[in-house]
């Protein structure tokens, strides 16, 4: 249901409503439908536990637009088997925007940043993106339009109250005024300069006290673990997270763990920083320990303290998962020769080096040589 209630829907929804014996939703959208003494509040948090509750009833959720698009029909269907429930959708903000404004619905990026920080999309605002955003309210507003001044990118912005009713109104951000909800922004990119998806990103990119993987061994590192969108990675000995980071940038999930508390909280602090709330979390853990508590991996990538044990523990606890271990020590590398021996994979022998000022010339400066043993 859109912001013109009962007379936007048609009349299978108008008949549901009427039937009804609870109607569930937020108190705009019970105040719309006329809900009355029928009409129940989400709890808050927000539950599916009082609809469920109520099965064997005549229910309706009320949902802005589309509840299936960042709404709650995913969450309800979920629980509930194919006939016992039926969506009646209507158009969601995002179409309505982009109906407003002439842009291909198709070609815009269409984000819930109403419970999430804007960083989720820093690495989406390219030059000529268009973003249309659901915001808490008008607040978020300027909150994310300071948020794209401060990262440098121009954008032309639009901002969408009440989009569907007859409180409707569409006009371009102005700092000094207030908006009402439920409102959105449309972002339309002039220029940015967005960090590239590839792996490999500069050191200066993260958090970091030294203990990092260079950023040339990083992109050897992604392309031996083959990320793939939406697996779970293993990051253990996890420094400061620069290879799970790279992974979830990719589309993945990780969990990296480190057992040195404050470089956790560095871990912690790139996460915040790439938006990757959600989607990774750091871990303050020895690599063993934490194993039998971590979610099933596709991956695993062990950049420190790697051993005959961990290995097995590995193995015991993620027998079908991609291995990917880096060494630097002799000890290590001389284990990686033997399991490579005994285990197969690929084993590899990584030295970079660096052109670095030398008096009035230049001469090369090699980094410590990177022992890398793949296992698919």
């Amino acid at each position: 249901m859109q912001e013109d209630g009962p007379d936007g829907l048609g009349a299978a929804a108008r008949a549901a409503l009427k039937d009804a014996d609870i109607i569930f939703g937020g108190p705009r959208h019970l105040m719309l439908a006329g809900a009355g003494e029928r009409g129940r509040e989400w709890p808050r948090p927000f539950s599916v536990a009082p609809v469920l509750e109520a099965r064997g009833r005549r229910v309706v959720v009320l949902a802005s637009g589309d509840p299936f698009h960042h709404g709650a029909g995913s969450s309800l269907a979920a629980h509930l088997d194919p006939g016992e429930w039926r969506s009646l959708p209507a158009p969601s903000t995002f179409s309505l925007a982009a109906n407003r404004l002439g842009w291909p619905l198709e070609g815009c990026l269409c984000r819930a940043l109403h419970a999430a920080p804007p960083e989720t999309v820093a690495g989406d605002l390219t030059t000529d993106a268009r973003l249309i955003a659901l915001m808490r309210d008008g607040a978020a507003i300027h909150d994310l339009a300071r948020w794209l001044a401060g990262r440098g990118i121009v954008a032309r912005l639009t901002v969408c109250e009440h989009l569907g009713g007859p409180a409707e109104r569409i006009r371009p951000y102005d700092p000094a005024a207030s908006y009402d909800a439920p409102v959105s922004l449309a972002v339309h990119v002039t220029q940015a300069d967005a960090p590239s998806p590839a792996p490999g990103r500069p050191a200066d990119s993260y958090r970091h006290d030294g203990q990092i993987t260079k950023p040339q061994v990083r992109a050897i590192t992604l392309a031996a673990l083959a990320p793939r969108a939406g697996e779970m990675l293993w990051d253990l000995g996890a420094g400061s997270g620069s290879v799970a980071v790279e992974w979830c940038r990719l589309g993945g999930h990780a969990v990296a763990v480190e057992a040195r508390a404050d470089r956790c909280a560095a871990i912690a602090a790139n996460i915040a920083d790439f938006g990757l709330q959600g989607r990774m979390r750091a871990v303050t853990s020895d690599h063993a320990a934490a194993i039998p508590d971590l979610p099933a991996p596709d991956a695993v990538f062990v950049g420190g303290g790697f051993s005959r044990a961990l290995f097995d523990e590995i193995r015991r606890h993620a027998p079908h998962a991609r291995l990917t271990v880096n060494a630097v020590t002799l000890e290590t590398e001389h284990l990686l020769a033997s399991l490579h021996a005994h285990h197969g994979g690929q084993l590899l022998r990584v030295e970079i080096a660096q052109a670095r000022p030398l008096g009035r010339a230049q001469a090369w400066v090699p980094a410590r040589p990177v022992v890398q043993w793949s296992l698919p």
